[in-house]
């Protein structure tokens, strides 16, 4: 019985545990108050998958040897991030803005010898075998996305935006109370279900051959995500964007599709309609006010755009907003 219970706890987890002074009970590991708050909880479901629920806060950042690396060669990493509530240890106020979204990397991206224990974590990583995946699916002359995403031979990397039916799984993880004889059967079933969903949404990719990348690539491509953001009332110009990033504009635009599985300018307004339904929702304010803040000079034209993003005119969605409240 001993034996079977160590199995499902990831070794990792244990080692943090030994690292803070303290234990992992019921395959969770409450930060002690000295060290910092929050918790950590892992899950192996069985040798092809395996979880881990990150949600604490460290006065310091800590280094620790991985002790599964060899496993980890093997597995594909699913990283949610942002998704927590607002209430829950972790997040600050610039998180708090972030569009929640999940992180698809093989491991050739991730096969460090050692883990960082950021000092500031919200996530939820799944890991699933590679080979596991590839047993499931039959991908013969299917979404080459997938394929190469499965193959795990080369560096890529994938952001998948969290949407209603998503983000809903994943509360159910955090939150649901579910007895010691069924949590691991129904915690395995969620993240099986994560999992399929986003190779679901990968699949509708339609790029036609995939780049490796590389550490400093991947960077450069999130500072220039980062640096559009920052500014939602002015829109991107490709050119100017490539010069900060030091790329021609052909790959800056052919690396940012490949990762966020849009172009620029659809991710921009993707993020600036979802921060036009925080504004009215959250900061209660106009509707031409938004717009005037999101750039727009024309409402009608706002009006059009928010419709076709969120589904409804922005005046429908304050008043629906309001009222919920």
């Amino acid at each position: 019985m001993e034996k079977d219970k160590q199995q499902t706890v990831p070794n990792v987890l244990k080692k943090l545990a030994h690292l803070l002074g303290t234990e992992v009970k019921n395959r969770r590991l409450e930060i002690p108050e000295k060290f910092g708050r929050g918790y950590c909880a892992g899950f192996i479901f069985n040798e092809h998958i395996r979880m881990l629920i990150l949600n604490y806060e460290l006065n310091e950042d800590i280094v620790i040897e991985n002790p599964d690396i060899n496993v980890s060669e093997r597995m594909i990493l699913f990283k949610f991030q942002n998704i927590f509530p607002k209430t829950e240890i972790g997040l600050t106020g610039k998180q708090l803005k972030a569009i929640p979204s999940v992180l698809i990397a093989t491991r050739r991206m991730n096969a460090d010898v050692v883990i960082p224990i950021h000092t500031n974590t919200a996530t939820i990583n799944i890991e699933v075998d590679a080979n596991y995946l590839n047993g499931v699916f039959d991908m013969t002359g299917k979404s080459p996305v997938l394929q190469s995403l499965l193959q795990n031979t080369q560096p890529l990397l994938f952001e998948q935006i969290i949407y209603p039916a998503l983000q809903r799984i994943v509360d159910e993880i955090v939150t649901e109370s579910v007895g010691e004889t069924f949590e691991l059967f129904f915690l395995r079933i969620k993240a099986e279900e994560l999992v399929c969903r986003l190779l679901m949404e990968l699949e509708k990719r339609d790029e036609k051959h995939l780049y490796a990348l590389n550490t400093h690539d991947i960077q450069t491509i999130y500072k220039v995500k980062e640096q559009m953001l920052e500014h939602p009332g002015t829109p991107p110009v490709i050119n100017e964007l490539a010069v900060c990033a030091n790329m021609s504009p052909s790959k800056l635009k052919r690396l940012f599709r490949q990762i966020f599985g849009n172009s620029i300018f659809s991710y921009y307004q993707e993020f600036r309609m979802k921060e036009a339904t925080r504004l009215l929702k959250e900061e209660k304010l106009s509707v031409s006010d938004v717009g005037f803040q999101l750039g727009f000079t024309n409402l009608s034209h706002f009006s059009r755009v928010f419709k076709e993003h969120i589904g409804m005119k922005p005046k429908q969605y304050s008043r629906s907003s309001n009222l919920k409240i």
